[in-house]
C-alpha cells in the first residue's frame, strides 16, 4: 500500500509540473522578457505602422488648421540608428536624448514619432512656449493636444526622463511584448 501511495504521489508532482509548464509559465514575465516558450521569431518593422502614419498626418493636417506649422523630426528608427542615437552624451559627442537602446524604443516598431514646429520665419524649434497662432496658448501644447486625441501618447506625461517631442501609439503593447514578436494589427486599429 506504501508503495502504491508514494507512485500516487509522484505522479502527481510529474503532472503538476507537466500543468506548470503548459498553463503557468507561458504567462509568467519576467527580467529576460515572457517566457521562452511565447517567443516568435517575427521582423522588426521597417517603416511607420499604417495608422501611426495617418494619424502623423492627421496630426500635421490639424495643427495647420489652428495656425501651426509642424515637422515631424523622426518616426521608424532602426535598431543600429537606436544605438548610434543611444551613444550621443555617453560615448559619443553631445547631450543624452534617450535611455532606450536598439530595440527598447517605440521608434523601432514603427509606432512612435518625434515633432517640432516651424516658426513663421522658417526656423524648426522646441521651444514649449511658443505661441506662433497668437492665440494665448502655447502651440506646442495645442499639438500635444490634437495627438493625444488622435490616440498619441506624449513622452512629455512620462514619470522618469521627459521626452517633450516624442508622440508614440503602443496598442496597449509593452516594449518587451514588442521584443517578443508581438505586433499590433492594422485592421483591428483602423479608424
Amino acid at each position: 500500500m506504501r508503495i502504491l501511495v508514494n507512485f500516487l504521489k509522484f505522479s502527481m508532482g510529474i503532472i503538476g509540473i507537466g500543468l506548470l509548464f503548459v498553463y503557468v509559465i507561458p504567462y509568467i514575465e519576467n527580467e529576460a522578457g515572457p517566457s521562452f516558450l511565447q517567443k516568435e521569431d517575427v521582423p522588426v518593422p521597417e517603416a511607420l505602422h499604417p495608422v501611426v502614419q495617418e494619424n502623423k498626418v492627421e496630426l500635421v493636417d490639424r495643427a495647420g488648421e489652428k495656425g501651426i506649422a509642424v515637422v515631424i523630426t523622426d518616426g521608424h528608427r532602426s535598431v543600429s540608428e537606436q544605438d548610434m542615437l543611444y551613444e550621443q552624451g555617453r560615448s559619443g559627442e553631445g547631450n543624452i536624448v534617450t535611455y532606450a537602446e536598439g530595440g527598447e524604443s517605440y521608434h523601432n516598431y514603427g509606432l512612435a514619432i518625434d515633432f517640432a514646429i516651424e516658426t513663421k520665419d522658417g526656423r524648426v524649434v522646441w521651444d514649449m512656449n511658443y505661441d506662433g497662432n497668437n492665440n494665448g496658448t502655447s502651440d506646442w501644447m495645442e499639438v500635444v493636444e490634437v495627438a493625444e486625441d488622435l490616440g498619441f501618447t506624449w513622452g512629455g506625461d512620462w514619470e522618469n526622463f521627459k521626452d517633450y517631442p516624442h508622440l508614440q501609439m503602443d496598442f496597449g503593447l509593452t516594449i518587451r511584448e514588442l521584443q517578443y514578436g508581438k505586433r499590433p494589427e492594422v485592421e483591428d486599429y483602423a479608424k
